[in-house]
C-alpha cells in the first residue's frame, strides 16, 4: 500500500509538471462523450422517439458504443435495417400485450427505460452464449439481432423461427426478473426443486432437465432463473407448445414438479399483478405466430 501511494504521488506530480494551464488541449468536441458522438437523427431515430420514447419514456441505442458492453467480448454492431423490424416486433409481442392485460401505467412503471442493441451473440468462456441481460430493471442488452428475420424480410423462412422465439424468450425472461425483483415469488417455489440446482446446468440437456422438473436446462442454474424460465417458456410457446413439451416427459416426478411451478406462476401473476396469465399467454403466442407464419 505504501509503495502504491508513492507511485500515485509521483504520477500526479508528473501530470502537473507536464500539463500547464495555457496548454492547448485541442478540440475536445471530437472526443466521444464530449460532443464527438453526435449524429443527425434519421428515420430510425424518429421511429424510436415516436413509438417508444414519447409514449413509454424508453430509449434504444443502436449506434455502436463499446463502453456500453463488456470489453473482453468480440461483438459486432446491429445492422441498421434490423432496428425498426426488431423494435416493432418487440412492441407488438411484448409491450402491447402487457398493456392490454395490465394497463399502460403498469408497463410505464416496470418497463426498462434503456435498450442497447447488439448484432452478434456474446460468447462465454464455458461455451454458452448470452442472448440478453437486464441490469437493475433499467437497462436491457439484446444480442444476436443480425439473425432476426420476420415475415417480409429477406431470408425469412415461414415456420416456428428459432431466432425469433429466442429473442422473445430472452425479453420475457429478463422482464420476469424485473417483476420478481419488485415483488418476490413465494418462498415455497424454492422448495419444489431444492437440492437439484446446479452450476453445471450447461453440461445437461433440456430433456434431462425436464425429467427433474425444470422447463429448460438453464432453469437448473438457480431458483430465480427457474422462475423466469417458466414464465418465458409458457408465454413464448403458448398453451399448445407448452403442453407439447410436457407431453414428452416420462418421469412422473419431474412432470409433477413442473405442474406445481406452472400453478405458482399463474397464481403469482394474478395475485401480485392482477394479470390473467392464460390471456397474456394466448396474446403473446398469437403475436409471435403473426410474425413467423
Amino acid at each position: 500500500m505504501f509503495k502504491h501511494k508513492i507511485y500515485l504521488i509521483i504520477l500526479t506530480l508528473a501530470i502537473l509538471a507536464s500539463c500547464k494551464k495555457e496548454d492547448d488541449l485541442g478540440d475536445v468536441s471530437q472526443i466521444p462523450g464530449l460532443g464527438g458522438d453526435t449524429w443527425a437523427g434519421g428515420t430510425i431515430d424518429t421511429w424510436i422517439r415516436d413509438t417508444l420514447t414519447v409514449p413509454f419514456n424508453v430509449s434504444a441505442k443502436y449506434k455502436w458504443d463499446q463502453g456500453e458492453l463488456e470489453f473482453d467480448k468480440t461483438l459486432t454492431p446491429p445492422k441498421e435495417e434490423k432496428i425498426i423490424p426488431v423494435l416493432s416486433s418487440i412492441k407488438k409481442v411484448w409491450i402491447d400485450n402487457y398493456v392490454k392485460e395490465a394497463g399502460k401505467t403498469f408497463m410505464m412503471k416496470y418497463i426498462p427505460k434503456y435498450f442497447v442493441l447488439v448484432g452478434s451473440a456474446s460468447w462465454n468462456t464455458d461455451g454458452t452464449i448470452t442472448l440478453g441481460t437486464a441490469e437493475g430493471g433499467r437497462r436491457i442488452i439484446l444480442y444476436v439481432l443480425n439473425d432476426f428475420r420476420v415475415k417480409g424480410m429477406t431470408g425469412f423462412v415461414p415456420g416456428d423461427s428459432v431466432n425469433i422465439k429466442e429473442m422473445f424468450h430472452t425479453i420475457e425472461h429478463e422482464f420476469g426478473h424485473i417483476l420478481h425483483q419488485n415483488v418476490m415469488y413465494p418462498e415455497a417455489w424454492k422448495r419444489i426443486s431444492v437440492g437439484d440446482y446446479t452450476s453445471s446446468w450447461n453440461l445437461t440437456t433440456d430433456s434431462s432437465a425436464r425429467a427433474k422438473g425444470f422447463i429448460t436446462m438453464y432453469a437448473q442454474s438457480n431458483p430465480d432463473d427457474d422462475f423466469v424460465e417458466m414464465i418465458s417458456m409458457m408465454l413464448t410457446e403458448g398453451k399448445g407448445g407448452y403442453e407439447a413439451i410436457l407431453s414428452d416427459i416420462t418421469n412422473p416426478t419431474g412432470l409433477s414438479k413442473l405442474r406445481q411451478k406452472e400453478t405458482m406462476v399463474v397464481s403469482y401473476f394474478k395475485d401480485v399483478w392482477g394479470i390473467n396469465f392464460a390471456s397474456l399467454q394466448a396474446r403473446t403466442r398469437n403475436s409471435i405466430d403473426q410474425l413467423i407464419k
